[in-house]
């Protein structure tokens, strides 16, 4: 049986996309995914289309429309929400299967966006509205945690971002000279800012960034690039897929995860957590409240609510290393018995195969 996982929006580098068809293709499913990005980014084992159209609304609102069309598989799995309303219509019409995966709190997500205001913010709500109806009328809806809508979806499953370890590396010995990592969307409301400010703070330490920088924030990383005494220290590696993003995790000492209180964030565990302890690094998060909760559990990390605090953590890390050490310890154990990735991804299998006998 042929999976199809569309979207519009998506680089192909996205780590759930990586994450859902490594489950699929290792449960023997056929995946053709179209997605942004290149080939040599696409997960192992898929077949790869790229999605027509560059960057913009126009050629956005394009892949909305044609993606549901060329789409071949019996069983569509959508990770855009604007791409959800015209897929329910063609799959109903061609007798598909729609699996509606939902990242995010989409509405929510909005208020963290600088775009998303006056009648482009407007229009955006409705969308995200939409979709999420359309998301609890699909055959399938998975969400990526537990407080993410739709609730009221006709079969909706908890698929959480629990780490793919053929997609990890562990962090082994620490490196010769302290070394602090971030992997994720760079912008200011996920602590790019803060992490900038601590590097300046902590001048033992190196950084490694990986990830898209966000449009409203190349202005400011570029000028704090040109004037900062730190920018020798800190290097940005861009958009990378995610077995390179976490090759960067060996030797590192410390992953952060600075992330604002944003409406959408504050209900989140961010997935880096859950990596960075699979990874055996310790972690640095700012006090979201089920952050906080995991990582008193875990005893993985420490809470810093500012770059000042993180920076004096850092500091007292590279004096001495001994708590961080028995941190990044507790991490791997921690991670090894509670993130049951496995069944959680055997779950998702078993519900896209539980389909395919009244798809046509």
């Amino acid at each position: 049986m042929l999976i199809s996982l569309i979207s519009s929006a998506d680089q192909v580098t996205d780590a759930r996309i990586h994450r859902l068809c490594g489950a699929l293709v290792r449960s023997g499913l056929e995946v053709e995914v179209w997605a942004l990005g290149s080939k040599k980014d696409a997960p192992n084992g898929v077949v790869f289309h790229r999605a027509p159209g560059g960057q913009g609304f126009a050629a956005r609102l394009l892949r909305d429309l044609v993606l549901p069309i060329r789409a071949k598989g019996k069983v569509w799995i959508v990770v855009a929400p604007d791409l959800l309303p015209m897929s329910w219509l063609v799959a109903r019409i061609k007798g598909r299967k729609l699996v509606a995966d939902v990242h995010e709190d989409y509405f929510e997500l909005l208020k963290d966006r600088a775009w998303a205001k006056g009648f482009i913010g407007a229009i955006a709500k409705v969308i995200a509205r939409v979709s999420t109806k359309v998301a609890a009328r699909a055959d399938l809806t998975t969400v990526a945690d537990i407080q993410v809508p739709p609730f009221n979806a006709r079969k909706r499953l908890v698929v959480r971002n629990f780490p793919d370890s053929s997609l990890l590396s562990p962090s082994g010995e620490l490196s010769a000279e302290p070394r602090a990592i971030y992997i994720g969307d760079v912008r200011t409301s996920r602590g790019i800012k803060t992490i900038l400010e601590a590097a300046e703070l902590s001048p033992k330490w190196s950084f490694d960034i990986v990830g898209n920088v966000s449009e409203n924030d190349v202005e400011f990383i570029n000028n704090w690039k040109n004037k900062s005494v730190a920018s020798s220290r800190v290097i940005f590696h861009g958009r990378l897929a995610p077995a390179h993003s976490w090759s960067f995790a060996r030797g590192a000492w410390v992953g952060l995860s600075l992330l604002e209180s944003t409406p959408a964030f504050s209900a989140a565990i961010p997935s880096k957590l859950y990596e960075y302890m699979a990874s055996g690094v310790a972690t640095i998060s700012t006090p979201l409240p089920r952050c906080i909760e995991l990582l008193e559990k875990s005893k993985g990390g420490v809470i810093a609510a500012d770059a000042q605090s993180v920076a004096a953590t850092l500091n007292a890390w590279a004096a001495n290393p001994t708590t961080l050490i028995h941190m990044r310890k507790n991490a791997v154990t921690w991670a090894t018995s509670n993130l049951n990735a496995s069944a959680e991804y055997e779950a998702f299998v078993s519900a896209i195969k539980a389909l395919a006998p009244i798809s046509r």
